[in-house]
């Protein structure tokens, strides 16, 4: 009897699997590949036969059979720009995620890996919002000089699946409401959805609020005072904003739970720099709002740092003038991955095809 959906999230060292037998999770398991076994690849192309082959052993090991399953779904890679939704698995999709259209990365073998397990037993291959989503404005590229665009990138998966959360907590469709989504992890992205489409987003590794290990957006004349002080090296600068930066920067942790301890035992440092990054956090939010022209639904905070009460109500106090406040802890990416394979196997949407929304002949 089929019955499972098969979500497959391959890492850099590590595949995460899971088994749905409709919204609940029965089985979950990280795969974890070590480095001497990964270095023997010359690029993660090569990883494919592997991957694929460690996710059907633990299958066997557990007792779960192929033909039980009803469809696979894997995490999106670095396609062409694209819109969100649920796409089938396709011949063009396939080429470009080989060739890693945008770029090498883990992610790329979802969907091969999906397509291959679902092709040998006939059931359908997906893969969900991609890190490639971009339902960008022309408006929203254009960064104030000419040689750089404003791109689309963030945290596409969570937000949208929180964001069909939320409209049926209100009692509508994904594609009825508009909210202000604002995923807080190691990076921030805070984004406007009108309609079930991303029309922005902060790029988390460059603009927006500072998080916990990154600057965000930063005053650029001392910035390029900074590049040009012989200092930094491109590399060692690169860090500094990204992985080292924000309250990485400030306090030394990268762990919220720590600074809120600090807080806790009368630390006004450390209150200081929280409470500004909460302070930003909410500028974000209440600056993607004007995308919407203020026709908002509900603000919506997901992602890890969202299970702090003490910023969320920081928040919350500076953004409520907006409307309804739902906070969605954490970031399920595997059953983000399941729902939006479910969508189409309930037929409550029309799983999207990659060359009808692309063009793949450039």
């Amino acid at each position: 009897m089929k019955k499972y959906v098969l979500a497959i999230n391959p890492g850099s060292t590590s595949t995460k699997v899971a088994l749905f037998k409709e919204e609940e999770a029965v089985m979950k398991n990280t795969i974890d590949h070590s480095t001497k076994e990964l270095e023997k690849y010359n690029n993660i192309a090569e990883q494919y036969e592997l991957r694929k082959n460690n996710i059907l052993q633990w299958m066997t090991a557990n007792g779960v059979k192929k033909e039980e399953l009803k469809a696979v779904v894997g995490r999106g890679g670095l396609l062409r720009p694209m819109p969100g939704g649920t796409y089938k698995v396709t011949p063009p999709m396939e080429k470009d995620l080989k060739i890693g259209y945008q770029g090498e990365h883990a992610s790329n073998l979802g969907g091969l890996i999906a397509k291959a397990i679902g092709e040998e037993e006939g059931v359908p291959s997906f893969i969900v919002d991609p890190v490639a989503v971009d339902e960008f404005t022309e408006e929203a590229r254009i960064s104030g000089i000419p040689q750089i665009q404003r791109r689309s990138l963030g945290h596409a998966l969570n937000i949208k699946a929180v964001g069909h959360r939320v409209a049926n907590e209100l009692g509508k469709t994904f594609q009825e409401v508009n909210l202000v989504v604002a995923h807080l992890g190691g990076g921030i992205s805070v984004a406007p959805v009108k309609k079930g489409r991303i029309l922005d987003y902060n790029n988390a590794n460059e603009m927006g609020p500072f998080s916990p290990e990154r600057t965000g957006g930063l005053p650029v004349g001392d910035l390029a005072k900074l590049c040009f002080s012989g200092e930094y090296d491109l590399k060692t600068l690169k860090t500094k904003l990204r992985g080292k930066g924000g309250i990485s920067a400030y306090l030394g942790t990268n762990d919220a739970r720590e600074v809120e301890a600090k807080i806790k035992e009368g630390d006004q440092k450390a209150k200081l720099i929280y409470d500004a990054m909460g302070y930003q956090i909410a500028k974000e939010i209440a600056a993607m709002a004007t995308v919407l022209e203020g026709k908002i639904d509900a603000v919506v905070v997901t992602g890890g740092i969202a299970h702090s009460d003490y910023l969320m109500n920081l928040i919350k106090e500076h953004v409520a003038f907006l409307g309804e406040f739902f906070v969605h802890p954490g970031e399920d990416e595997m059953q983000a991955l399941n729902e939006g394979a479910l969508r189409v196997l309930m037929e409550e949407e029309e799983a999207k095809i990659y060359e009808e929304e692309v063009n793949v002949n450039d």
